[in-house]
């Protein structure tokens, strides 16, 4: 592991003092209300004015805490007293959340030298020279999928593109069959909400199971008949190398597949929105295309796809701009509230897709960093690129205020629909 920032050593006497206490502490309900699912900034921006960091009681009766400005981010993201294994937290949080295959034994829920394992085995998939090879393929899906829209002059933006776009993507990367994207759907809805209650932990013990099922079926058939694909490399790499266990298998399987979409669903649907809440933004991209890789970090900064990063655990006592943190206690970093900040960002809340820079925080920061940041990047690219130039009268079909957002406490940021006309 690389050696932390000089601002994640100087994270216990840096910045300003948050808010401390009980008597401060944000209720559970804060992160299910509508007007935050709504709008999480406006709320996180009145936070911001009494400090970067507070305790909420979320997940209810463990000692949590939300830091929600850049720099302390950004730090905390790269602390190494900040881990993400399970074992370091609390009882009640392992027990909520152990059996989830998402969750358990990957390199998103684990720490060096682990997670260094882990990531090794998948990381040349996901270079930039490797992605850059499926440009073709990813503009054929992308033509392919507008070709099917264009005829009926309206869509759901999310159902007919954003989502099957990416998830064929990484099905034909992994080697998993583009045809079971709708349970891959329900699978993941299911993983990323957390599970607080009977109906919500017996909806995921049955995602879980039919997840173990349908990979255990998966993993059969690649050992008998392996392919040129990702998993067939894993078998391969469980078996014959024995360089993971066959529940880190199944577990990182998981990951990539909800990983491997959720986030370019999102990407894609929040920044459509963002461009066609903005005319203006909207116009200068169709006119001037070569500045859509900039725009996609804006919509990434913006409003992008992960609201909260996953979960990091103290293993010792620490503190987080004067705020105390106990051994075992959660941090969760509001990558969101942190792309609002105007301690980072000049004019945070307006959307600009001619800002220069890319040093949000989307994609998490240190050696947890989004490892498919480069798929992601392109899919969006190559996906507003070609929406702008095939369907210049792009609209929407409804006004802003009857868009729902998925709520339920996931760190997931993203519309539930997005209805157009063009």
């Amino acid at each position: 592991m690389s050696e932390p920032t000089a601002s994640a050593r100087d994270v216990e006497t840096t910045g300003n003092a948050g808010t401390t206490g009980n008597a401060g502490k944000l209720p559970f309900e804060f992160l299910f209300d509508p007007e935050f699912v709504r709008d999480p900034y406006a709320e996180y921006g009145r936070l911001r004015e009494k400090g970067p960091v507070h305790p909420i009681d979320f997940p209810p009766g463990v000692p949590s805490f939300v830091v929600i400005d850049h720099e302390h981010g950004r730090a905390a993201l790269s602390d190494p007293r900040l881990a993400k294994n399970l074992r370091h937290g609390p009882a009640l949080f392992r027990e909520l959340t152990g059996g989830n295959p998402a969750l358990a034994e990957n390199m998103l829920s684990s720490d060096p030298p682990d997670h260094t394992r882990l990531r090794r085995l998948v990381s040349k998939a996901f270079t930039a020279r490797r992605v850059e090879c499926l440009r073709p393929r990813i503009q054929e899906i992308t033509d392919r999928l507008i070709d099917a829209m264009a005829a009926r002059g309206r869509a759901d933006l999310l159902d007919d593109f954003a989502f099957p776009l990416p998830v064929t993507v990484i099905c034909e990367l992994l080697g998993v069959p583009a045809e079971d994207r709708d349970d891959f759907r329900v699978w993941s809805a299911t993983l990323v909400v957390p599970s607080l209650d009977e109906e919500a932990t017996s909806r995921r013990d049955e995602v879980n199971a039919a997840i173990r099922d349908y990979f255990s079926d998966l993993i059969a058939e690649r050992r008998a008949a392996p392919r040129d694909d990702m998993v067939s490399a894993l078998v391969t790499a469980r078996d014959e190398d024995e360089l993971l266990s066959e529940r880190e298998l199944i577990s990182m399987l998981t990951l990539l597949l909800i990983a491997g979409h959720e986030t370019t669903v999102n990407l894609i649907g929040n920044g459509m929105l963002a461009l066609l809440t903005h005319p203006d933004q909207l116009r200068l991209l169709q006119d001037e295309p070569g500045l859509i890789p900039g725009a996609v970090e804006e919509f990434l900064r913006y409003d992008g796809p992960v609201e909260r990063a996953t979960l990091r655990f103290a293993t010792e006592d620490l503190r987080i701009a004067d705020v105390p943190i106990p051994a075992g206690g959660l941090v969760h970093v509001s990558l969101g509230a942190a792309g609002r900040d105007p301690g980072a960002f000049d004019d945070p809340d307006t959307l600009d897709v001619t800002r220069s820079g890319s040093h949000h925080l989307a994609f998490g920061h240190g050696v947890h960093f989004c490892l498919g940041a480069p798929l992601a990047r392109l899919e969006a690219q190559i996906a507003f690129g070609t929406l702008l130039r095939r369907l210049p009268g792009i609209a929407l079909a409804c006004t802003p205020e009857r868009l729902e957002w998925r709520g339920n406490a996931s760190i997931i940021r993203g519309l539930q629909a997005l209805p157009v006309r063009f």
